[in-house]
């Protein structure tokens, strides 16, 4: 049985056109091909990220934070109650108004008590300030080093300025040694990403998030498979390309250095844009659709790959209407904000704060922890 499966897995003609078989890239004359067997390595890989992210973090990033001036708020903390510690933990955190009452009956406190009580316990469990800055500090270093070294590797070579030459002699196409490393730290880092979800910052695109870090690791998987390396790095450069930005902007956000976080979000908005509304769907995703048609019939391959190049291409559309709608309430003059985050709550009533003369003020609540927040105090 277990056989069978794996001999369909590795059915010819789910991954390579019709009439050529894995004997025609077994290695020879000095030439190497890509193995499934090669990616055994990106899992350890994966788990050396987290242990180098581990001392990075803690050496690295954390006296980084200090130097910023990196501060946290004092949080009140809620005082033990095992009743509303039950409710938060079995039903849930934002309890509805009847469940309020309930809980004000059952705990002897005021509703007001109440909801101050989850207000609190929400803030507990919302991530620092030093973690968010550590997580972003990590990322920022890994992307700017892959965005660099995937430049060297692939700048020099013929398909980086002409498309068609992705498909030239495909899939007959050896690899360089550079381009192994390439794959494989990139692949193993997206690993990485995924073992440590469960404990990193959580944002409200958390679902997407994973389905990104899923799609990318079956993509970049698969083209290693099929040989699709060329445009698998061209892929990834230009991924890597923005993602450097953005946690920068983050890191000086969190640093409470306002106009260089607005003015490096501005930029990392241009190139978003650009390379994943632009340049991925006309170029990329025109080269992986239209040329290969040119050399050989559609296989599945060809249709997996593109609909994993598809799934990529909604979440980045998904994610530039975010920045865009950032962006207009940057341009505007009003707050702007991570659409993706918490925010952490404040001491007064929900949709209420108390003006200097003694006044309530109605003010809405907003969920989402700022990226570009106008509103800080210390100016670069």
């Amino acid at each position: 049985m277990l056989q069978t499966l794996y001999d369909y897995f590795w059915w010819e003609r789910l991954w390579l056109p019709v009439n050529l078989t894995w004997a025609d890239l077994e290695d020879r004359d000095g030439r190497v091909y890509a193995k499934a067997s090669d990616l055994y390595i990106t899992l350890p890989l994966a788990l050396l990220f987290l242990i180098i992210r581990y001392f990075f973090e803690l050496y690295v990033a954390t006296p980084l934070a200090a130097l910023l001036n990196v501060k946290e708020k004092t949080r009140l903390r809620a005082p033990p109650n095992a009743t509303l510690e039950h409710f938060y933990l079995t039903s849930g955190k934002q309890p509805k108004q009847v469940e309020v009452e309930l809980l004000s009956r059952q705990s002897g406190l005021s509703g007001r008590q109440v909801e101050r009580w989850f207000r609190r316990r929400r803030n507990q469990d919302r991530p620092s300030l030093l973690k968010k800055f550590r997580e972003a500090s990590w990322r920022f270093t890994f992307y700017l080093i892959a965005f660099i070294a995937g430049m060297a590797v692939i700048v020099d070579k013929p398909w980086f300025y002409d498309m068609r030459k992705v498909w030239e002699g495909y899939p007959i196409q050896s690899i360089i040694p550079s381009q192994y490393w390439y794959y494989m730290i990139e692949l193993s880092f997206y690993w990485s990403l995924l073992f440590s979800i469960a404990s990193d910052v959580k944002r409200k695109d958390f679902k997407e998030q994973i389905i990104h870090h899923v799609a990318t690791i079956i993509l970049l998987s698969f083209s290693w498979f099929a040989n699709y390396l060329r445009a698998g790095t061209l892929i990834m450069a230009l991924h890597d390309s923005s993602d450097y930005l953005l946690e920068s902007a983050k890191m000086f956000n969190y640093a409470g250095w306002k106009n260089t976080c607005n003015n490096i979000f501005i930029i990392f908005a241009i190139v978003f844009i650009i390379t994943r509304l632009v340049i991925l769907p006309f170029w990329i995703l025109h080269c992986t659709l239209v040329y290969p048609l040119e050399l050989y019939p559609a296989f599945f391959g060809y249709y997996f790959f593109n609909a994993m190049m598809g799934v990529l291409q909604t979440l980045h559309i998904f994610w530039a209407y975010l920045i865009l709608r950032m962006a207009h309430k940057f341009i505007t003059g009003k707050l702007v904000e991570d659409e993706r985050s918490d925010r952490e709550e404040t001491e007064s009533s929900e949709g209420e704060e108390t003006t200097a003369g003694g006044v309530v003020k109605s003010r809405p609540l907003v969920n989402g922890h700022p990226i570009l927040n106008n509103n800080h105090r210390k100016n670069d």
